[in-house]
């Protein structure tokens, strides 16, 4: 089974047209499908307008937000009510264009859990939206280890278990490739149709660049360091302490055996800072460690996934600990 997410604000004229094009390249396919629109509490007609869709054909599922709380909520809401085996994700401004969906299905079957739609062709404004995404894929790509042109596309498949391993917060559902690159899951990407938009206007701004950038450091620390925060905070704050360690050693040698005087000195007073701040960040980082402990444990939860295991009462590979 197939399921489509899409999440929809301020959509009412767009949402018609993108369900007839969906619904034609759905049924062409010969499998069993849902369409799942997750109203992101537009104040357009968009919720009537799913509703009367969702009247009359079943295989339309509506989800409707009390308000708006951005697209990763609206997509995480999709991804927890999808049956499907493999999950489509899309937008609803008919920028993306359901024809390609085939194409991501027969890239899955070569054996991907993700496949990314890549708009090599991209319809928007150089300045405002091209350029800023061209620099923080970059970043991304080069921060995460998983290179991709175009983390910003909001087209694309997953199977059901990758996309269902994560709460999703905040702005990181474009973050799914690389978050789900620790568990292993393999990822690629392949051109798609992009189109300029027809009707409404876009609901980002420059300032979500400035967001994306924030929440790489985010994915940094989930993918690497999750299980292990200590080797971060401990590591900064060790370097910190010896710096400032050191410092004092200096002050100390001047003061014992050449008799300086080092109380107005700026340097002690650094010292004492990179110290202190050592000191404060190792602290931090035990804290962080028995919380990251508390969690594992107290969800039941393993710092591993298991993809197959041999000889153990038969062959599992759902990555179950039985």
């Amino acid at each position: 089974m197939i399921s489509v997410v899409i999440p929809a604000y301020n959509e009412e004229e767009n949402i018609p047209v993108l369900y007839e094009k969906l619904k034609k390249v759905l049924d062409s396919l010969g499998e069993d499908y849902e369409i799942i629109f997750v109203d992101d509490g537009s104040t357009d007609r968009t919720p009537e307008i799913l509703k009367e869709i969702a009247n009359k054909d079943k295989k339309v599922k509506v989800i409707r937000f009390r308000r708006n709380y951005g697209q990763t909520a609206a997509i995480y809401a999709g991804f927890e009510h999808a049956k499907g085996d493999v999950i489509i994700t899309m937008d609803a401004d008919l920028q993306n264009d359901p024809e390609d969906i085939p194409k991501l299905l027969e890239k899955m079957k070569e054996g991907y859990d993700i496949v990314s739609g890549w708009r090599k062709d991209r319809k928007d404004p150089f300045l405002s939206r091209k350029l800023p995404s061209k620099i923080a894929n970059w970043i991304i790509s080069k921060v995460t280890g998983v290179e991709l042109h175009d983390y910003g596309c909001t087209l694309k498949a997953y199977k059901a278990d990758i996309a269902k391993m994560y709460r999703l917060y905040g702005d990181m559902h474009r973050f799914l490739p690389a978050l789900a690159k620790r568990f292993g899951a393999k990822i690629t990407e392949i051109p798609v149709r992009h189109h300029p938009r027809l009707y409404g206007r876009s609901k980002y701004g420059i300032d979500r660049t400035i967001r994306v950038i924030l929440d790489i450091f985010l994915v940094k620390f989930l993918n690497e360091y999750i299980t292990r925060p200590l080797y971060v905070f401990g590591g900064i704050g060790f370097i910190l302490f010896t710096l400032g360690f050191l410092i004092g050693l200096y002050l100390t040698v001047l003061k014992l055996f050449f008799g300086e005087n080092i109380g107005n000195r700026p340097l002690l007073i650094l010292g004492v800072l990179l110290i202190l701040s050592g000191i404060q960040l190792i602290s931090t980082g035990i804290i962080a460690e028995l919380i990251v402990r508390t969690y594992y444990e107290s969800r039941g939860e393993k710092p591993y996934i298991i993809e197959e295991k041999i000889n153990f009462n038969g062959v599992d590979k759902d990555g179950s600990n039985t």
